[in-house]
């Protein structure tokens, strides 16, 4: 059975046999991974987006605007807590049995229930229920997505080669983006052809219902594509292994999700550390804005999600540019670019928010935007390098989504409660600081990763040693 399997061929392991990195195998991968990642991300912001917007209104009526903003983002940071669950069951039978079964389930599952978000009875008619249904429905997104991103990013990963693998990881990040500019789009849309009494009635159920469309087109594209050569490589290897060694030995292997944490924790607290000023500089940019400009400046709702598309749109095309210049000259020197740039921008960018000008707003957005996707287009490729073949669906996984529960979840909730508090802006953009602060210093104390083989520790080793005789040589010249 392991002599069947394929294997990667070469001195490169991270090729697929017959295939070329840059040929149409890596972009059918690519386009699959994207496109996936794209649906996933809109379902997920969608809900933000709502949250900020409506659901304060549909499912948490009798309460100041402020106040029932707060409830509607706690029930957006649920989604969040689920993810690590996600990231750990995704992440165990993503490394056992493949990255593309599990992709394909976490679309389904990310799917369904956002299409049962626009189904579901409000406050006014269902009474507590509806709040309650709704994070039922919360958590199902969140448990998905924490499976998602590790799965849509090594699929890629693993197919290319080290040397582009900063440019072909990068696409899975720029789902992000892009399905965020889907999600504002559909509902700037909505909100320029309907009064805010039809939004509220029921065209915000619109967004949610299309999602069943999404999943499908997404579904088609997933399941064409082939499983990572690296696992199968992998898993032959533990097969082969597993016939030596007898069913008492594989029976003590521990799982995983406790490898990672028993071998492997420096690079999930890496991991960690480096997402913590992305997230939470992300979702200030993106889900906070919305309140911001709508309930404290009292601006029309097109305002902020005009700012926010636009934003998205140059988001988009720049994270790819973002990793392939990681593979030029490393994450860690990419990622301080962003993180140490954010730091700065957090104060210009509520001064520029607060001259409630359309134009000023756009470019605030932009340029943040701008400068988390240095953060977040080296992530992938950095992370993934971080972990061996037979943990890293895990590690990347758990390291990621942890950092979501103690960034993204609680960023919104956090600048809402501060600006209620103090009324200013100045201690949301003193809190986004601080995160990026400990991304900066994570990622100074974090080795470089670009150039390792994802094949095996020796040859990952070798690579580094390699690049580091490279540079050397260079600096001696």
């Amino acid at each position: 059975m392991a002599a069947a399997t394929p294997r990667p061929q070469g001195n490169n392991p991270g090729k697929a046999p017959g295939k070329a990195p840059g040929k149409p195998g890596i972009a059918r991968i690519i386009s699959a991974s994207l496109i996936g990642t794209t649906i996933e991300w809109y379902d997920f912001f969608l809900y933000g987006s709502a949250a900020a917007l409506v659901f304060n209104t549909l499912f948490f009526p009798n309460s100041d605007p402020l106040v029932g903003t707060l409830l509607s983002f706690l029930t957006y940071a649920v989604g969040f807590a689920a993810r690590p669950l996600g990231g750990v069951v995704f992440g165990h039978y993503g490394d056992k049995i493949g990255r593309k079964k599990l992709l394909v389930l976490s679309l389904m599952m990310m799917g369904g229930a956002t299409f049962a978000m626009g189904l579901l009875p409000t406050h006014a008619t269902l009474g507590v229920g509806a709040p309650i249904l709704l994070t039922v429905l919360r958590l199902i997104q969140g448990f998905a997505l924490g499976g998602e991103w590790g799965g849509a990013v090594l699929i890629v990963s693993e197919h290319g080669d080290d040397k582009n693998r900063g440019f072909w990881a990068s696409w899975p990040q720029a789902g992000a983006p892009g399905g965020n500019l889907l999600a504002t789009g559909v509902l700037a849309l909505l909100a320029a052809v309907q009064s805010d009494e039809a939004f509220l009635a029921w065209g915000w159920r619109i967004p949610f219902l299309l999602s069943g469309v999404l999943v499908i087109i997404g579904l088609w594209i997933r399941v064409s594509v082939s499983e990572s050569p690296l696992f199968l490589e992998a898993q032959a290897r533990a097969e082969a292994e597993a016939a030596k060694a007898g069913a008492a030995a594989v029976a003590k292997q521990d799982a995983a999700v406790v490898e990672v944490f028993r071998h492997n924790w420096r690079g999930v607290l890496t991991a960690i550390g480096t997402r913590l000023g992305e997230n939470v500089s992300y979702y200030i940019l993106t889900a906070f804005v919305l309140v911001y400009v709508t309930v404290h400046l009292e601006l029309p709702k097109s305002t902020a999600l005009n700012a926010v598309l636009i934003g998205s749109a140059v988001h988009f095309v720049t994270i790819p540019l973002w990793g392939a210049l990681s593979d030029r000259i490393g994450r860690r020197p990419v990622t301080l670019i962003g993180s140490v740039g954010m730091g700065v921008w957090a104060f210009a960018f509520f001064a520029l928010v607060d001259s409630e000008s359309f134009a000023v707003i756009t470019l605030a957005v932009t340029v943040g935007l701008l400068l988390h996707g240095a953060m977040y287009g080296p992530q992938a490729a950095f992370i993934s390098e971080m972990f061996d073949t037979k943990v890293r669906y895990s590690g990347a996984s758990m390291g990621s989504q942890l950092a979501s529960i103690i960034g993204g979840a609680l960023a919104p909730i956090i600048a809402v409660e501060l600006l209620k508090d103090f009324d200013s802006a100045t201690p949301v953009a003193l809190y986004v600081c601080v995160t990026v602060v400990i991304t900066t210093l994570t990622v100074l104390v974090a080795k470089e990763t670009r150039g390792r083989s994802l094949a095996s520790p020796a040859e990952r080793d070798s690579a580094s040693e390699g690049a580091s005789s490279t540079a050397s040589a260079t600096i001696g010249s």
